[in-house]
């Protein structure tokens, strides 16, 4: 099994590129189930969970390529209605096909999710949600199972905002009959990627990035070629890389409009941020303030953020308080900190206060899901001596090629056996 071995203390000195949001790929690929025909979606990054929806799609009939990033989607062969355990048990995204299956089939069967180990993310909002919309739920032996004539459009209030929900009801509702309304719907530009391709395959869907969004429904949707965002999240993964380091770093082909709250707590801690026209760059200073950080839905400070803060936060001078309000069980990687030096408490389960020390030490540690992978790879980064990570297949999940991108900003970094 791979591992990633970092020399570190060395300051990230460059330019680096920003892939495609694997948040928004998934979701698009999905909507490829609506589709009669060859659905064209561009800037797609190569990730082992691009890899687990294709297969999952395959099995359902769909015939998929993928070549330089560019991904497509013949939908019109899809005669299985039916996502296996061992097909869904990889990725809880695969959760994303229950809605258009449902919506074009009138019968969905779908396993209940896997994905990464960072506490309880039920779905019971996709199914009131399809409910609401004519479905009847079943769930037995681990399958949620959906059936319905036709949805029929209705209004949906979601508890919560929650991101999967509102893209598996927007696609469901996309050809539904009527209209339909998502109160508190989730407002992350990945909503807003979703619907203009719903749009551009001939749906009618306004008000995404909003919490109102209203869908009319049509009878069929066309074939259409999709161009996946910047991901926001590699972003600021790097922005906080290069701040950690001390480095100086031009984060290109991202889109600043998109991690303001990055942006903000990034520059609270003494980096400084320069906005591009498709681009950031950040510097490092001298030395880290201390900032308390509390994760919320879109446009707040975002969860699969936290983790890098915390690392960086590890050798911040005075003390910092994090406060993850969006999952529980969200702290696993404060262990492997702490083996490398830093001085951690947590309470509650879901605050953390960080006091920082002078130095990280390299340390063999684990990855426990996918963003604590990479407040691993930055500690290692920053700490003096040889980390390496073990079980960094989490990491293969979310970025492309991570280990060659830091190479090329001047991290000691490699994949070993």
């Amino acid at each position: 099994m791979d591992k990633i071995q970092i020399n570190g203390s060395r300051k990230l000195q460059g330019e680096v590129r920003i892939s495609g949001a694997k948040n928004a790929a998934l979701p698009l690929i999905a909507s490829g189930i609506l589709v009669k025909g060859t659905t064209v979606f561009t800037n797609v990054p190569r990730l082992m969970d691009i890899t687990s929806i294709r297969n999952l799609l395959e099995d359902l009939g769909a015939k998929c390529s993928f070549e330089d990033n560019v991904f497509t989607v013949d939908g019109s062969g899809i005669h299985k209605i039916e996502a296996e355990y061992d097909l869904v048990r990889k990725m809880r995204a695969s959760i994303l096909v229950l809605g258009p299956l449902t919506a074009r089939f009138g019968h969905a069967k779908v396993s209940m999710p896997g994905g990464c180990a960072i506490g309880a993310r039920p779905v019971n909002m996709h199914l009131s949600g399809l409910e609401a919309l004519g479905a009847k739920i079943t769930i037995d032996h681990g399958y949620i199972e959906a059936k319905a004539r036709r949805l029929v459009g209705n209004e949906i209030y979601f508890d919560i905002p929650t991101v999967t929900g509102t893209e598996n009801l927007m696609m469901a509702a996309a050809l539904a009959k009527g209209r339909s309304v998502l109160r508190n719907a989730a407002r992350e530009p990945e909503i807003i990627c979703l619907a203009d391709a719903l749009n551009k395959m001939g749906g009618k869907v306004s008000g995404a990035g909003t919490p109102i969004i209203e869908i009319e429904g049509v009878d069929s949707l066309e074939p259409a070629e999709v161009r996946v965002i910047p991901d926001r999240i590699e972003t600021g993964t790097f922005m906080v890389a290069a701040a950690a380091t001390g480095g100086d770093v031009t984060i290109k082909d991202c889109n600043p409009e998109h991690i303001g709250g990055i942006i903000s707590k990034l520059k609270d801690t003494g980096a400084e941020v320069i906005l591009q026209e498709k681009g950031v760059r950040v510097k490092g200073g001298p030395r880290i303030n201390s900032v308390d950080i509390k994760t919320l839905p879109y446009p707040g400070f975002p969860t699969d953020m936290q983790a890098q803060f915390m690392a960086m936060a590890t050798i911040a001078e005075g003390n910092s308080i994090i406060h993850e309000s969006i999952f529980e069980n969200r702290f696993i990687h404060a262990n492997e900190l702490l083996r490398m030096g830093a001085d951690i408490k947590i309470s509650n389960g879901n605050y953390a206060m960080v006091r920082g020390v002078e130095k990280l030490q390299g340390a063999p540690v684990m990855a426990s899901d996918l963003r604590a992978s990479a407040s691993l790879v930055i500690a290692g980064l920053i700490a003096k001596g040889t980390t390496l990570i073990s079980r960094v297949y989490h990491m293969d999940r979310g970025y492309e090629a991570i280990e060659e991108k830091f190479s090329c900003l001047g991290a000691d970094i490699q994949r070993i056996e």
